[in-house]
């Protein structure tokens, strides 16, 4: 399934990555590991002390992308409020959910404090990300100076993360999509 090119390292923290996303933590395996890796049987321990590492490494690199991706457009140009809308509309495979989302409907990752870790900071990091830029956006009087960044920034996320599970409900992004625009219309400042 994977390029000739990576390493069996990367094969297997790939591998870990989208089984993490389909299946969650007690659904990956470490026999499904191997084999969606084409790895042989010890490969995973000679690269890993078992599972748990090897998923913590999968979730570390799912966040760090995560991460990369929404500072694209979040650090990207516009006025604050296009860089939220940005964030809000960019391309997201909404019927798959958000890899680290779903990983915080998983008893298992939220019973380890470990692999709980990166996905509560990476939420984190996003909600204070969007804060700032709620900030801004009031400083810029953008935004209604009534608004709290905390808030907004949570509330960004909460919509986000709801319209994934309104969407793989109904089985459509449309109620995603729906999601968005309703945020995005509260958020525009009657002078916009």
């Amino acid at each position: 399934m994977y390029s000739g090119f990576m390493n069996t390292s990367d094969r297997l923290i790939e591998s870990t990555r989208e089984l993490l996303w389909e299946r969650g933590y007690v659904g990956t395996s470490p026999k499904a590991i191997l084999e969606r890796a084409g790895a042989g049987q010890g490969s995973m321990y000679h690269h890993f002390q078992g599972k748990p590492d090897l998923a913590l490494t999968a979730i570390r690199r799912t966040a760090e992308e995560l991460r990369a991706t929404a500072e694209e457009v979040l650090g990207g140009p516009g006025t604050p409020y296009e860089r939220i809308e940005a964030y809000l509309r960019r391309e997201r495979d909404v019927l798959r959910g958000c890899p680290i989302g779903r990983l915080t409907m998983d008893p298992d990752v939220i019973a380890s404090d470990a692999l709980r870790a990166p996905v509560d900071e990476t939420i984190g990091w996003i909600r204070e990300r969007i804060a700032g830029i709620v900030e801004e956006g009031k400083e810029q009087g953008q935004f209604a100076s009534s608004l709290d960044g905390e808030e907004i920034a949570a509330t960004v996320l909460a919509t986000v993360q709801g319209g994934y599970v309104l969407a793989r409900a109904s089985g459509s992004p449309a109620a995603f999509d729906t999601g968005v625009r309703g945020l995005l219309s509260l958020l525009k400042s009657p002078t916009m």
